[in-house]
């Protein structure tokens, strides 16, 4: 893995206050998501939930026409990892794990998160996946602090994936190749974050650097997926459900500071 900076670029006091009014959009479109993602709702349905809620804050749906994607949310339904294109044929039903991901741009700054939770009940090793998810990424967090370095997130999070194990009695898989990324002005910058590795490697966090964390792991064990023919959407190689969190965090000397908080 190749770091060609030596600092994650810091953003000021205000620009971190700018990002958390996106993130709190971000916020309060997911929860509307949620409680949208009833049985018979489509995934469509919620991606139009999730436009009309960031819309009417006065920003714009980060991933609508990012790299030619042609939704505001990525909706990922049991075995989807990630990126899962928002369509009316597939509509939700009891006991699915949804996987939604959403950003937000307002006055030029981008708010990023994502979370999972059932329609209904959740199958019981199904409900530790998710659960475990969850505390992964808030573990896995607490490392973004000022004087640590990149891959001290992504020990942290290997560690709490680890602990999750045990914790909620349940094998996990970290998927292979995807990750964490800086994010500011625009969605993806510079470094990448992978939620697993050795610690004090990478570029140095400081004072007002950002990355959105977000571990994603597969129920099982397995850690490879495939991306079907939509050149978008990943699965699980061997079709066992995954769950996704994230959340934009900021480096602070009061600690990690939450850029997408939920309402």
């Amino acid at each position: 893995m190749a770091f060609r900076r030596r600092k994650i670029a810091a953003k000021t006091p205000a620009e971190l206050d700018a990002m958390e009014a996106a993130g709190r959009i971000v916020g309060e479109a997911l929860v509307a998501v949620r409680e949208a993602a009833v049985v018979g709702a489509s995934t469509l349905d919620l991606d139009r939930v999730a436009e009309e809620v960031i819309r009417s804050h006065g920003a714009t749906p980060t991933f609508l026409g990012y790299q030619g994607f042609p939704a505001s949310i990525c909706a990922s339904v049991n075995d989807v990892v990630v990126h899962g294109i928002p369509s009316a044929e597939t509509v939700l039903k009891e006991g699915d794990l949804v996987s939604v991901d959403c950003g937000a741009t307002l006055d030029g700054w981008v708010g990023d998160s994502a979370w999972s939770f059932g329609v209904g009940e959740l199958a019981g090793d199904v409900d530790k996946l998710n659960r475990a998810t969850e505390w992964v990424l808030m573990e896995g967090l607490k490392a973004m602090v000022p004087g640590n370095k990149l891959t001290d997130v992504s020990h942290a999070l290997e560690l709490a994936t680890l602990a999750a194990e045990e914790k909620f009695g349940v094998t996990l898989g970290i998927v292979e190749g995807y990750g964490g990324h800086g994010i500011g002005r625009t969605m993806h910058e510079e470094p990448f974050l992978a939620n697993e590795g050795k610690p004090r490697r990478g570029p140095l966090i400081q004072e007002g650097s950002v990355l959105a964390i977000e571990p994603m792991l597969i129920l099982g064990g397995e850690t490879d997926t495939t991306v079907l023919d939509d050149d978008w959407t990943v699965v699980s190689i061997d079709s066992a459900p995954a769950a996704h969190f994230e959340h934009t965090v900021a480096a602070t000397v009061d600690g990690p500071r939450i850029l997408t908080p939920r309402p």
